[in-house]
């Protein structure tokens, strides 16, 4: 596999934390030899499933270190470079490059409102200033700039971009996407991966080229049985697995009705985690808040139905 060419399931992995908020770097290396025995095909660190908004730059960089480290060239390491403002990301850009990332991931610009020719010009000054591979992440939710389809497919036939990772739950933008790449002869090697977690069958029936899920911390294995499955044209068993997937990702709204959609869905994967013996605590950065014992059982009861505990 290329690193300008990913396909398969590239996990988002979750950062474990202690009790007092540091970076829990054994628990780190047990999720990734977790992800790893899966059969993942590369790992996204620093990204949302990551809790990256959340994290100061030395937690960032201890991040880095000890992914790429543990890792050592067994799959590519991605790392997110996510800031508001191109000279912020430069500076992560530089530190992931020295720890050995194989490649970055950055989302448009934010905080100030932006325009097509100010994401343009962002993106190509992070490709132009580290010469890594750099991926668009498509996440509107919390930049809320949706990156245009020619945007995207322009910087790809110049080569600025290597890939996308298509958060935004546009399955008709998406589909878009593949097909504009399909018709540019001059865009080759750019990856389209979906961050859509609950329609993966149907994004690679598209023409997508892997799955960036953050429910794969919690059960790497399911993707990487999906997207197989789907690779070899077995449509029916990629649905089903998507479908069991889908039945167990309603773990991340235990929460919901007394926190935001950060602490729940983040709180939901590292009490699974936690449940499954992989990370020693369920801490979550701050101000996120924590789930409850009554939450984390309904948690415990998701991962018995689906197979898991």
């Amino acid at each position: 596999m290329s690193i300008a060419a990913l396909t398969g399931v590239i996990p988002p992995v979750c950062t474990p934390l202690t009790p007092d908020f540091e970076v829990d770097t054994r628990s780190l290396t047990r999720l990734v030899d977790h992800q790893l025995r899966g059969g993942v095909d590369a790992l996204f660190v620093l990204g949302s499933s990551s809790e990256v908004a959340f994290l100061p730059d030395a937690h960032r960089r201890i991040v880095l270190d000890t992914v790429i480290g543990h890792v050592a060239g067994q799959v590519p390491v991605l790392a997110g470079v996510i800031d508001m403002t191109t000279l912020r990301v430069l500076d992560h850009a530089r530190v992931a490059a020295e720890a050995g990332a194989a490649g970055l991931v950055a989302t448009a610009p934010f905080y100030a409102r932006t325009h097509p020719v100010e994401i343009d010009t962002h993106f190509r000054a992070i490709a132009e200033r580290t010469g890594l591979p750099l991926y668009a992440y498509d996440l509107p939710v919390s930049v809320h700039t949706k990156l245009g389809a020619e945007l995207v497919l322009g910087l790809a036939a110049d080569g600025v971009l290597a890939g996308i990772k298509d958060s935004s739950g546009d399955d008709a933008g998406l589909r878009g996407l593949i097909l504009g790449r399909r018709d540019r002869a001059e865009i080759t090697g750019f990856s389209v991966l979906t961050g859509s977690e609950l329609t993966v069958d149907s994004a690679l029936w598209m023409g997508a080229d892997g799955v960036v899920p953050g429910l794969g911390n919690v059960d790497p294995d399911g993707y990487v049985r999906l997207y197989q499955a789907a690779a070899k044209g077995d449509w029916v068993a990629a649905r089903t697995e998507q479908e069991r997937l889908l039945r167990m990702f309603e773990l991340v709204f235990v929460g919901a009705h007394r926190m935001g959609m950060s602490s729940s869905p983040l709180g939901a994967f590292k009490a699974a985690l936690h449940l499954r013996g992989i990370i020693d605590h369920p801490t979550t950065a701050l101000p996120q808040v924590p789930l409850n014992s009554d939450e984390t059982a309904q948690i415990g009861r998701y991962l018995a139905d689906a197979g898991l505990l």
